[in-house]
């Protein structure tokens, strides 16, 4: 068996291969993937953080998927990503991050919980007397998306189309596409980064009190416009697809469990435990610069490795019984969900801050919520767990 991401099992049941894996074979060469695999929590720990021998350059540039017309369509944009805080090494990322994080003061972020609690009190003033929705449709998604868009400078008007185009972006690099929709997707992402080069532009004409504003007056100083243009489009992805994710998966993990409405001082625990047994996302990619032995495994220099933060999420030398959840888990947040190390993401949290809120608010509005039974599906995806559609009823 293989990491076989074409496969349902891939993102929705993986943990008995993920554990084989741990057992018998930590580092483990995937022919499907092209890569290295590490699945222990130790090792993807170590990984995180070790940038020299494991290297972020160029780790998320362009999915090896793509076809060479794919590429060709793209041009130089095939590698949009390649000065995205995420997908640089130091001293570039040090100066990246240091900019960046700017806007993402603990001040900063604590402002934006109130936002965030009065969108989805509005979502659910208007959706409430339903009685049911699709919760990845009509309720997961809006509030981050909005909250996003504000905190980005997106104008209200423009909010779908940006979100239709982040879903496109997500597919391109990040799942598994024919070659004809990937031609598709490609000249979607293009009129996406045209988006966000024109939105960098406006603002530096005429600044407003936006992280797009914010970046772009740095621009000549610590950062090139490329720069801003590739972490406004990235930052867009979490907010549009990352958060609400995570959001959906716990939403599901919290209803089986028979734990809802979360009672008000285990939402910091339950977003932890969720984010451990359910992750939104997978691992990271990166790249060997030197010949690393691991286990009598020697993989090569120059090799591509994957860090399954979600394999780590689930290693038995760490978290006890680690398929059961467990609310009162003492060690829940060593999930690397966020990363780990320099590259532990910016937003983590706001991140943290929006699925607490949304939790909090939900099970006061909605303390009757239940699944509709039927199938449950995961989009298919290299390194994301999301869930297609998630019909409820309260």
């Amino acid at each position: 068996m293989d990491f076989d991401v074409s496969s349902d099992w891939h993102v929705a049941a993986p943990y008995d291969f993920l554990r084989r894996l741990r057992r018998e074979q930590p580092v483990f060469h995937s022919a499907h993937l092209g890569a290295y695999v590490l699945t222990r929590h130790a090792d993807v720990r170590a990984a995180y953080g070790d940038p020299v021998r494991f290297s972020s350059r160029g780790s998320l540039a362009i999915s090896p998927s793509l076809t060479a017309a794919t590429r060709e369509k793209l041009g130089e944009h095939g590698s949009f990503l390649s000065s995205f805080v995420a997908n640089v090494d130091p001293p570039d990322h040090t100066r990246l991050r240091r900019s960046v994080s700017r806007a993402f003061t603990p001040r900063a972020v604590a402002a934006l919980e109130h936002r965030f609690r009065a969108l989805n009190e509005d979502l659910l003033d208007r959706i409430a007397s339903r009685g049911e929705a699709d919760f990845v449709r009509d309720i997961g998604h809006e509030p981050s998306v909005k909250l996003t868009a504000r905190f980005i400078g997106v104008p209200e008007a423009d909010e779908a189309h940006v979100q239709a185009h982040v879903k496109d972006w997500f597919q391109l690099f990040l799942s598994p596409q024919p070659p004809d929709r990937q031609l598709e997707l490609a000249g979607s992402f293009l009129a996406y980064l045209d988006y966000v080069d024109r939105l960098v532009a406006a603002r530096a004409r005429e600044p407003r009190a936006d992280f797009t504003s914010l970046m772009t007056g740095l621009i000549g100083r610590e950062l090139s416009h490329r720069e801003v243009v590739e972490l406004i489009s990235t930052i867009l992805l979490g907010g549009n697809d990352t958060v609400p994710n995570q959001l959906g998966n716990s939403v599901l993990r919290l209803l089986r469990e028979g734990v809802w409405p979360v009672p008000q001082d285990r939402l910091g625990r339950a977003v932890e435990e969720c984010m451990r047994i359910d992750g939104a996302s997978l691992g990271s990619f990166r790249y060997a610069t030197t010949d690393v032995s691991l286990h009598g495994v020697t993989i090569p220099a120059g090799a591509l490795v994957l860090l399954s933060a979600d394999s780590a999420a689930h290693d038995e030398a760490v978290f006890a019984e680690p398929e059961r959840f467990d609310l009162d888990r003492p060690n829940a947040d060593a999930h690397m969900v966020f990363g780990y190390g320099i590259h532990f993401c910016v937003g983590a949290a706001l991140g943290r801050l929006q699925l607490r809120t949304a939790l909090e608010v939900l099970g006061r509005r909605l303390p009757g919520l239940r699944l509709v039974p039927g199938p449950i599906s995961y989009r298919r995806s290299i390194v994301g767990r999301g869930l297609t559609e998630l019909p409820v009823k309260w």
